[in-house]
């Protein structure tokens, strides 16, 4: 008897704003679509302008710089419009991913598209630069300020969050993978041989142009594939009153937001740093096909622990998660930097330097698995703290914060292959090589990422403060809120 009471019961316990896997999937293809292009723009953009442009590496870094400072205009400005939209019967969010994704993708190309055929005037280039990823990066706050803050109105549902998170970064893995394991096959061009008989390689504008023209098409594709596989559960205001000073002012109280914002910059920054690994596989590996298994490298942990994920974040919690796994890619990045020169260079360090890479792509799973959870979960705070809700404002300020990392990891990361490692693009698109610079790059792309991930594990272990048991009264406490909400309307009839 008892266990037929327990199974009658059991229906009772599900959660009313319960979504399955197709609409997991479904988010999953939104984020496959945002990272087919940024992806492709973050990692290869820097060889484009460098080796195709021939822009130097400072004025590129002006250009990267100053495209942040626009930022810090366009991602509020967006913020508040998608807040004061009113919702459609296709809901507040959704919309943006039909009539932005399409501009989106043909910003990407033209970001690839090579001036020089048309001027060797390099004031025109550099403003055709400079327009061109200006307008990139504002139609994609346009379309990923809705698509993230749509995540917190698809369910209220922890276990729904947790899904929703686990699937974008399966979506973010296939998008981001794609244009990192394809491109290096398809956008360099052999210029030359080296004395061991090795092939040099240097960046083909044709090559770059097309492989833009696919991930655009793509992004577009399954863009539009999200919308028509999601929904919006939890209502949003009919008419948005938008109070921005209430609103800033609460985040900036806010220590769960100010500790995710800081996390945000520096786990942003680390990913676009990242893509410099494509200068230490040509100058240091001479080896530009390592990508490819590099790129295996860093996503095949995070595909294995995402069939884990869940359990994990249901028994140990978000924040204590990605404080471990930081700890774990820190130390490998240490490793990496001291055992990797001491191996045969063109022999056994390519391998300890993919097993390393492992290791940091396992203790990063934790944080790019659950991030987007924890973003849900500082605007669920937010609200109960404050009793303001306003998703796509909080998701603005997160998403400028995500750009800044960017930009100290693109102008700071060309400065630093400048300086340190004496990298010049004018030469390397000539040559597709140049001597002696391998050992500055592989000390750039070793110690940088330690430090990084250092501070994360320090914000997430010590300042952030949403704990699973500080979670669980707040998430009853919003549900409650909204079942009120949705039953007045019923009361009043």
């Amino acid at each position: 008897m008892a266990k037929k009471e327990k199974q009658s019961e059991a229906p009772q316990q599900r959660h009313p704003n319960q979504i399955g896997i197709r609409e997991g999937l479904g988010y999953m293809l939104g984020d496959a679509g945002n990272l087919f292009v940024l992806t492709y723009v973050s990692s290869f953009l820097k060889v484009f302008y460098t080796d195709v442009l021939k822009i130097p590496e400072t004025k590129a870094a002006t250009l990267f710089f100053i495209a942040r400072l626009w930022d810090a205009i366009n991602d509020p400005m967006w913020g508040a419009i998608v807040a004061k939209r009113k919702p459609s019967k296709n809901g507040k969010f959704r919309p943006y991913l039909k009539s932005v994704s399409i501009p989106l993708g043909i910003s990407a190309i033209l970001c690839f598209v090579d001036f020089r055929m048309f001027t060797r005037n390099e004031t025109l280039i550099l403003l055709f630069a400079y327009l061109t990823y200006i307008l990139f990066g504002m139609l994609y706050t346009g379309i990923n300020i809705p698509f993230g803050s749509l995540a917190s109105v698809i369910t209220d549902d922890p276990k729904g969050r947790t899904l929703l998170s686990t699937f974008r970064s399966i979506g973010g893995g296939v998008g981001g993978a794609a244009p990192l394991l394809l491109a290096p096959l398809l956008i360099y061009r052999t210029v030359g041989v080296n004395a061991d008989g090795t092939e040099v390689e240097a960046a083909d504008a044709g090559g770059m142009f097309w492989f833009a023209v696919v991930m655009g098409i793509l992004s577009m594709t399954f863009y539009m594939l999200c919308y028509r596989s999601t929904k919006e559960r939890i209502p949003s205001e009919a008419q948005p009153k938008v109070n921005m000073k209430a609103t800033y002012l609460g985040m900036l109280k806010s220590r769960p937001f100010v500790t995710c914002a800081l996390a945000g910059i520096l786990i942003s920054g680390q990913l676009q740093f990242a893509s410099l690994n494509q200068y230490l596989y040509k100058n240091y590996f001479e080896n530009t096909n390592l990508s490819i298994i590099g790129t295996i490298a860093n996503y095949l942990p995070m595909a294995i622990m995402i069939l884990f994920m869940p359990k994990l974040v249901e028994r140990f919690g978000k924040k204590e998660l990605c404080g471990i796994g930081t700890f774990f890619s820190a130390l490998a990045s240490i490793l990496m930097y001291f055992i990797v020169p001491r191996c045969d260079r063109l022999g056994s360090a390519p391998v300890v330097f993919m097993i390393l890479l492992f290791i940091i792509g396992f203790g990063y799973s934790f944080v790019s698995i659950t991030n987007w959870a924890v973003v849900a979960d500082v605007i669920d705070y937010q609200e109960y703290k404050t009793g303001l809700r306003c998703e796509s404002t909080i998701y603005a300020v997160y998403t400028f914060c995500r750009k800044l990392g960017q930009t100290a990891a693109d102008t700071g990361g060309l400065l630093l292959l400048s300086s340190i490692a004496g990298y010049d693009g004018a030469t390397m698109g000539s040559s597709g090589y140049i001597p002696g610079v391998g050992e500055g790059i592989l000390f750039v792309c070793t110690i940088v990422p330690a430090v990084v991930y250092t501070l994360v594990f320090v914000l997430m272990q010590f300042g952030y403060p949403l704990t699973k048991g500080r979670l669980q009264p707040i998430y009853q406490a919003m549900r409650e809120k909204r079942e009120a909400r949705m039953a007045q309307p019923a009361e009043a009839e």
